[in-house]
């Protein structure tokens, strides 16, 4: 009996846990449209370590470029590339490719984003 107690109360933790990470379908180029500061990253949603960081993301015109990323003690920008809405997840380009790099949307609203790469990597923006 107490097994199955058990059970019946972890069935229902993963299905109100699978509610609380539901992803976020966009619909449109408009809702991530604007900048974000990338405040930090983790290689996973469970991961206790973030790595801080200093990007700025601007979303503008369907283009997006990325400011002030650090590397080897400079900063540098990249120069704009397209991005899209397809399937409620953001595709943006790769510079000097044409692949694209896709995110799908953890949380947004007006003040935060939580972007989650395509191999498990999540991205914490604050709106500017």
């Amino acid at each position: 009996m107490k097994k199955i107690k058990l059970a019946a109360a972890l069935l229902g933790l993963s299905v109100f846990g699978s509610v609380v990470y539901a992803d976020v379908a966009l619909k449109s180029k408009e809702e991530v449209q604007g900048t974000w500061k990338l405040e930090s990253t983790k290689n996973s949603l469970n991961d206790k370590q973030s790595v801080t960081r200093e990007d700025t993301w601007v979303f503008k015109d369907g283009k997006v470029t990325i400011l002030h990323i650090p590397r080897e003690g400079i900063y540098y920008d990249q120069p704009p590339v397209v991005y899209d809405i397809e399937d409620g997840k953001l595709k943006i380009a790769l510079v000097g490719s044409s692949r694209f790099e896709q995110y799908t949307v953890v949380d947004i609203d007006d003040k935060n984003m939580t972007l989650k790469g395509k191999f498990g990597g999540y991205y914490y923006f604050n709106k500017k």
